[in-house]
């Protein structure tokens, strides 16, 4: 009979929940490459949470957590597709592989691209910035959005779009200069 292991002192759970926590949304945005709907990214996101917490002890800090959870993550997505597998038309597990190294490659890029656009956001003034969120609430129709702004739709959507496109020359500008330091 085999004895427990003695329980992980507290600072471990500290660096485990720290860890976690602050590359939640790259594994989010990961997960999502790999199952149907962000229902099921929450359901895999809460099972890897388990078994990561469950194998933090083998993790070496001196690696990448963020591969070592996709890692997780990836198996958890594979078993849960697996499960879906007996009533839908899923991908075998080598489609669903090279889907997932592919997934795991664009998260880095992915992550520079968020980066770039949260310090172009921080440069719009207080009103551009409630124009946007006014646009791109969940559910929102256009129109009536508009007429929220006090403008047109058609007066709405170009400011919208003029918006749109100085945030991605802005992030563009901001990727093409971290780069090149």
């Amino acid at each position: 009979m085999s004895t427990p292991p003695a329980p992980a002192p507290p600072e471990h759970y500290e660096t485990f929940v720290r860890l976690f926590v602050h590359h939640e949304g790259r594994l989010r945005g990961f997960l999502r490459t790999l199952v149907r709907d962000w229902d099921d990214v929450d359901e895999v996101m809460q099972e890897t949470s388990l078994v990561a917490w469950r194998k933090f002890s083998q993790f070496d800090p001196d690696t990448n957590f963020m591969a070592w959870a996709a890692a997780i993550a990836r198996f958890e997505a594979l078993k849960h597709l697996r499960k879906q597998s007996r009533d839908r038309l899923v991908f075998n597990d080598e489609i669903l592989d090279l889907l997932a190294e592919e997934s795991l490659e664009e998260v880095d890029s992915l992550e520079r691209h968020r980066s770039a656009l949260g310090k172009c956001l921080e440069k719009l003034d207080s009103r551009q910035k409630e124009l946007l969120q006014l646009a791109y609430q969940p559910g929102v129709k256009f129109h009536e959005v508009a007429a929220q702004a006090g403008k047109s739709a058609q007066a709405f959507y170009k400011t919208i779009q003029r918006m749109r496109a100085a945030l991605l020359q802005c992030a563009e500008k901001q990727m093409q200069a971290e780069a090149a330091t």
